[in-house]
């Protein structure tokens, strides 16, 4: 996958203006004398003596502060296994989408929430750049993409006052593309219909620029913000028809510090993060966050398998599933407060496993509740079907989406465990996992005491929703 246009022109950071140091995501970042993509390239900031690898902007939120981590992890690229390994996990998410059944609603026609840049221009304005690509999935049909646009809403933690954020989409054609020199991008915005071939890939630029206002007394962003929530909407034609379709991007905007907490004495330690999104490959992300307070081989670090979802991609919005026959009659058969229970989280459950193996599933749980055994559903249709969580599952902006259940958990929990040193489990958690006395463990690395974990993760000390803790240390 390409890497994301620069918003603003690069400079070199020489230390010739000192380093500016403002209230940004809640901590002290370096911002400095630099705007737009900030240091690149393995350069050294003389003033701080960091080396960002890849870094898009300017210092953001930092590592070496001992707050946030948001800016190397999120937006610029830093990884623990180097830059091949991240590049692999952003480019290969469009097959990740795909096995979710994502291209189903566009008729093969499938778009990535893309690789993204964040640049602070002033505490009045950031710009958030992202390159996104449309997958023909198909093997013969050719799919036109007729229309695209884009909306964007910003979420903050006090009233926003008059800020807005504006959003242009602008097509990446390739030079050498026959289709592509008659659909090359407009002054005007205007989207010309593109037509991709099968097996195709086209890149599209989405530019966010949220404005806090002119009027007096408008919020510094910084103080305000935590998220952005974007949706392009474009339209699929093809053998099939035509077909609205759209992609949602999550984008957080105010980073994570546990810095000045005093865990000396606890043994349970919930760990904050920034609002986890696809952006941040899980193991580095984990790592970056439970190093800090990892103190013994025997301590075990937990995360939650919903933000393990998240940051896989593993979340879909309901307009962008279409519910089939199976789902819909399957889903009548679930109490009301299931996430089962209705026709789109049935139906993200079928793009999952497929449709005959949930239509067995669903006659095997007919079946077994007629001689009073429970439970038949999931155990026949797989693990997945018990980690769907519908819309209102978990924290805005996510609360608008159907988040399905973590993949490769196994290979998680081993690689997490191999960069950590310690025991690693992935967990589901919430606040009725004391009435039933126990939880669900998912995978947990070699010599993990799933007794331990379950006893300690009773009384869900992460808790759910705001607290935005989805990772915890278990010390010896």
């Amino acid at each position: 996958m390409a890497a994301p246009m620069a918003v603003a022109r690069r400079r070199r950071c020489d230390g010739a203006t000192p380093c500016v140091l403002v209230a940004f995501w809640g901590l002290g970042v370096r911002l400095g004398h630099v705007r737009g993509r900030g240091i690149g390239g393995g350069q050294v900031c003389a003033p701080c003596g960091v080396r960002a690898r890849r870094a898009r902007h300017a210092h953001a939120a930092a590592a070496h502060d001992g707050g946030s981590v948001i800016g190397d992890l999120t937006y610029g690229g830093r990884d623990t296994y180097g830059d091949t390994h991240m590049e692999d996990w952003r480019a290969n998410e469009w097959k990740r989408l795909q096995a979710m059944g994502a291209a189903r609603a566009g008729n093969g026609l499938l778009l990535t929430r893309g690789t993204w840049d964040f640049s602070t221009l002033t505490q009045k304005q950031y710009v958030l750049t992202g390159v996104l690509e449309f997958w023909n999935t198909t093997n013969r049909s050719e799919l036109f993409v007729t229309e695209c646009d884009a909306t964007a809403r910003v979420l903050g933690s006090a009233p926003l006052g008059g800020a807005s954020a504006r959003v242009d989409v602008l097509p990446m054609h390739a030079d050498d593309d026959d289709y592509g020199v008659d659909a090359m991008e407009r002054n005007d915005g205007y989207w010309v219909a593109y037509i991709l071939k099968a097996g195709g890939m086209t890149r599209v630029r989405v530019t966010v620029t949220v404005d806090a206002g002119a009027e007096d007394g408008a919020p510094n962003l910084p103080d305000v913000l935590e998220s952005c929530a974007v949706r392009i909407r474009y339209v699929s034609y093809g053998p099939k028809g035509r077909r609205e379709c759209s992609q949602h991007v999550v984008l957080p905007l105010r980073g994570a510090t546990n810095a000045g907490a005093n865990y000396d004495g606890s043994t349970v330690i919930p760990v904050k993060t920034h609002l986890l999104c696809h952006l941040d490959e899980p193991v580095s992300t984990l790592v970056a966050y439970a190093k800090p307070f990892v103190r013994s081989p025997e301590d075990v670090v937990t995360i939650g398998e919903s933000p393990l979802a998240l940051m896989q991609g593993r979340y879909r919005h309901p307009e962008t599933v279409v519910p089939g026959l199976v789902a819909r009659a399957s889903c009548r058969l679930f109490q009301p407060t299931s996430s089962l229970a209705t026709a789109c989280g049935m139906q993200s459950l079928v793009d999952a496993v497929g449709a005959r193996r949930v239509a067995f599933a669903t006659l095997g749980g007919i079946a077994s509740r007629l001689v009073m055994v429970r439970g038949g559903f999931y155990r026949l249709a797989g693990r997945q079907a018990r980690l769907v969580d519908d819309v209102t599952g978990t924290l805005a902006p996510y609360d608008q989406f159907i988040c399905l259940g973590p993949t490769d958990v196994d290979d998680f929990v081993r690689l997490a465990s191999e960069q950590l040193g310690c025991g690693v489990a992935v967990v589901d958690v919430n606040d009725l996992s004391h009435q039933k006395g126990t939880i669900h463990i998912l995978a947990s690395s070699q010599g993990v005491s799933s007794l331990d974990v379950n006893e300690r993760l009773l009384s869900n000390p992460a808790g759910n929703g705001a607290q935005q803790t989805p990772i915890v240390v278990l010390r010896k």
